[in-house]
């Protein structure tokens, strides 16, 4: 097949998704058209741009820097965003020709993009709908005209995915009336080779780091909840330390709040992060609102490590109570449970031995994009 997969910015999690696609749908001997702005090249994948018409990222959400320059489609007028889809179907249309079916990522302008072109070549196509695209418009966001063609596209799309059953049944169908059967739950997969039980190499000396300690990835702002992880510790502290990995504008209130109960690392490299997480006790998180997937938690499950975070959202399809333990959405619970299973090697063994497991059945991108493959085929 030849698969154009259109983004609207390089992205973090999506953005990850989308890469890790287009990388093993070519090894699987697909041509793989890959565009967004300022796209960079992946190996074997035949790299895009897309020209936008002012220095402006349009995003789906605020990352932690550059404000400035990023407007987030949701907040953007009808005429804003018209300019912004001719850039994305300007890109669309140079390999358009060569294209068998179009992967559109998330319920934005990308859709509309997608939609159109399709369209006017008479070809499928298919959009990926994550959480963070369709859920300003739970909110009230987006303006009206926009919104009514992104409804349109997604409603006239050949399939859709989405990456759990959170996503499709409390996201998209509340505000979009398509039947069940139009989608295609496709979880995130990860890379088994770096999240492996024992591969750890030297971060524990790099780092300087105890033999046990609480891990929590991601960004520190409100939303992910680091604050909450950094109250939750005062239950275990005793036992052992809490490593954050990532940044942001929360990173010198929490530090000081945290003391000495664990340390914040900052950014770290993709190998130090897999290491980090494969060589943790626990992964924990205790994000403010509901996870749509969670990368993090698959990541830990294929690295053995057991997870204890916080219910609700999408991560119930990822973390079943043979490889962690979901709790109720309270700091003083979510501490105390953390300091149970550190308690119970027996326990954390077994539930890292099972969530290995279930990453290999689950998560492997090898069975991802064979089912993703075998259902664009469909559409063709």
């Amino acid at each position: 097949m030849n698969i154009a997969i259109l983004l609207l910015n390089q992205g973090r999690g999506s953005g990850e998704v989308a890469r890790e696609h287009a990388k093993y749908l070519t090894l699987n001997g697909n041509k793989v058209y890959f565009i967004h702005p300022k796209v960079k090249k992946i190996e074997g994948v035949h790299s895009v741009d897309v020209k936008l018409h002012t220095d402006t990222m349009p995003v789906h959400e605020y990352l932690p820097a550059a404000k400035k320059s990023q407007k987030a489609v949701s907040s953007m007028p009808f005429d804003e965003v018209a300019k912004y889809v001719i850039d994305y179907e300007n890109a669309l249309e140079s390999v358009i020709n060569d294209v068998d079916i179009i992967i559109g990522h998330h319920a934005n302008l990308t859709a509309i993009a997608t939609a159109n072109v399709a369209k006017k070549y008479n070809k499928p196509y298919t959009l990926f709908l994550h959480g963070t695209g369709i859920e300003p418009r739970h909110h009230g966001m987006f303006d009206d005209s926009v919104w009514e063609l992104i409804h349109k596209s997604i409603v006239e799309a050949n399939g859709l995915l989405v990456t759990t059953e959170y996503v499709r049944d409390m996201l998209v169908m509340p505000l979009v009336n398509v039947k069940i059967n139009k989608f295609k739950i496709l979880p995130c997969g990860v890379d088994l080779d770096d999240f492996y039980p024992g591969k750890f190499g030297n971060v524990i000396k790099k780092y300087n780091l105890p033999e046990k300690y609480v891990i929590c990835p991601g960004a520190l702002t409100k939303v992910k909840g680091p604050q909450n992880i950094v109250e939750a510790s005062k239950e275990y502290a005793d036992i052992a330390k809490t490593i954050f990995i990532g940044d942001g504008e929360l990173r010198a209130e929490l530090e000081k709040e945290l003391g000495s109960r664990g340390r914040f690392l900052g950014f770290v490299s993709s190998e130090d992060k897999a290491n980090l997480i494969n060589a943790a006790t626990i992964l924990t998180a205790a994000p403010e609102k509901k996870e749509h997937f969670g990368i993090i938690y698959a990541e830990a499950l294929a690295g053995g490590t057991p997870v204890v975070a916080y219910e609700g959202g999408g991560v119930a399809s990822i973390v079943i109570k043979e490889t962690g333990i979901l709790t109720e959405r309270s700091n003083k619970i979510l501490g105390g449970t953390i300091r149970d299973l550190l308690l119970n090697q027996a326990t954390i063994n077994n539930m890292g031995f099972a969530g290995r497991k279930r990453a290999k059945k689950n998560y492997s991108y090898t069975k991802i994009i064979s089912e993703l493959e075998t259902w664009l085929k469909k559409m063709i």
